[in-house]
């Protein structure tokens, strides 16, 4: 996927987890095209990734409506999938690194540190991230060699922003983002250094909260003033606000706090 593809992408990913683009409600095209200033090409091309991804749902035979997902929804998205990748961590850690393996996510590493040599992002940095961020993931879930945990992963990659892939960055404050992208490769870092020493409970940790990178940590970086997922509805808390505006959720009048025996995949929080 090219440069104007991946900004398309991301850019559409988070005017959804903004609630720019209302739940329920059709999204076309060419609308879209005009709005990001591009060809319908790119459009269409993240449209059918969007769908994979849970985002967009399918309206008959032709066009898309938005698909409607919670706080909640997202949480647990992106709770299961740090359980299983923690999990292919964990194993990888005990089994031990092959010589194939420990050069591919050696490589990673490297890339990611050439791509933010520079201090500043660039759409060809965002893209060069969003491929080696996949790779990365990939190389540790392939090694383990494990059906039943890839094919959980890819189940759980169909839910919203779950994916490794659905990377949301803000283009209007890219100084910021930098920074949550540089925080991500210190992390690849640590999970490679865990890996290699054997540390499979290290490894699993680590692991498990780098799932949460990429839609937890906004208000750290100031890129929001939620200190969860950053949709709409969580940077909103007045109800009348939420009422009256279109929201990607309605988790601001129900917040689920993950807690203890209170996470986002709790049935108490799967309302």
């Amino acid at each position: 996927m090219g440069q104007c593809s991946i900004r398309v992408l991301t850019s559409l990913r988070k005017a959804i987890l903004e609630g720019r683009y209302p739940p329920g409600g059709r999204i076309a095209e060419i609308p879209v095209a005009g709005d990001l200033g591009v060809s319908r090409t790119p459009v269409r091309l993240a449209f059918r990734t969007l769908e994979q991804e849970g985002l967009l749902q399918r309206a008959g035979t032709r066009g898309f409506v938005v698909r409607r997902f919670s706080d909640a929804d997202i949480l647990c998205g992106l709770e299961v999938r740090g359980v299983l990748e923690g999990l292919a961590a964990r194993r990888l850690a005990e089994r031990g690194l092959t010589e194939a393996t420990r050069m591919q996510l050696d490589t990673c590493v490297e890339h990611g540190a050439e791509l933010l040599r520079p201090g500043t992002l660039t759409e060809a940095a965002v893209a060069g991230w969003s491929t080696l961020n996949a790779a990365f993931h990939n190389a540790i879930i392939t090694a383990t060699d494990s059906h039943a945990i890839a094919d959980a992963i890819a189940r759980n990659n169909h839910l919203p922003f779950a994916s490794s892939d659905s990377i949301v960055i803000d283009n209007q404050a890219l100084p910021r983002e930098y920074e949550k992208l540089r925080f991500a490769q210190l992390q690849h870092q640590l999970i490679v250094d865990a890996l290699v020493h054997g540390e499979g409970t290290r490894a699993e940790m680590l692991m498990r909260e780098h799932a949460y990178v990429g839609l937890r940590y906004g208000k750290l970086f100031g890129l929001d003033g939620s200190n969860k997922t950053g949709t709409a509805a969580m940077r909103n808390p007045d109800p009348a606000g939420l009422d009256a505006r279109p929201a990607a959720t309605a988790a601001g009048r129900k917040k689920a706090v993950a807690k203890p025996g209170n996470g986002p995949c709790s049935p108490r929080n799967r309302r």
